[in-house]
């Protein structure tokens, strides 16, 4: 595995900056510092604008934006304590099927007794705050908890916000775990017809 790969050959782009220049969608503010097709794209993926201010820090196997990141304080002051989120519509509609059967709720049970698991997970935390105290600047606005706003690191929420976490090259085992589970790769390129009209050939 090379050092911009995670176990699924999706991509992360550590330290990446998106191109500047405006861009808008209907109803949404987007971020400034993207380049406008993918600020476009990012927000046609959620199906809303995500909070700024963020930066494209994985891609998938087609050039596609799969998950962004964020500092931990936003430009009105609201703390932010999601540093990874999951874009791309075909991980999160796998893995939200796999939180519906219940795989979360079975992921903080084995931790309780998976003493291995259970150090890789205080290990995730602990890189995860790190890499959100670098995001903002050195101050870390959300300090006081880690994955998802979960104080403790061994209680699993949110299943999307551990696979992005891997995919933007923090290591985590459950999310890790999450994306070997699932087929990582979407068959027909969805979010390449998601890009608005001009834009799909570089998107």
């Amino acid at each position: 595995m090379t050092g911009d790969e995670t176990g699924s050959g999706l991509r992360f782009e550590p330290g990446r900056e998106p191109s500047p220049g405006p861009a808008s969608v209907p109803g949404a503010t987007l971020d400034p510092r993207a380049a406008p097709s993918e600020a476009d794209l990012v927000a046609l993926q959620l199906g809303r604008a995500p909070r700024d201010a963020w930066r494209v820090a994985a891609r998938c196997v087609y050039g596609l934006p799969t998950a962004i990141v964020s500092p931990s304080l936003l430009s009105d002051g609201t703390p932010f304590p999601t540093y990874a989120w999951l874009t791309c519509p075909w991980l999160a509609e796998q893995i939200g099927g796999l939180e519906s059967a219940g795989a979360a709720a079975a992921w903080t049970a084995r931790a309780q007794t998976d003493s291995a698991l259970a150090a890789e997970l205080r290990a995730t935390d602990a890189r995860l705050r790190e890499a959100r105290r670098s995001e903002s600047g050195g101050t870390d606005a959300c300090e006081s908890v880690g994955l998802a706003g979960q104080r403790d690191p061994l209680k699993v929420k949110c299943l999307h916000a551990h696979a992005a976490l891997e995919l933007v090259g923090i290591h985590d085992p459950i999310g890790r775990a999450v994306l070997c589970e699932i087929e990582s790769v979407c068959p027909d390129r969805r979010c390449g017809t998601l890009a608005p009209p001009g834009h799909r050939d570089r998107a």
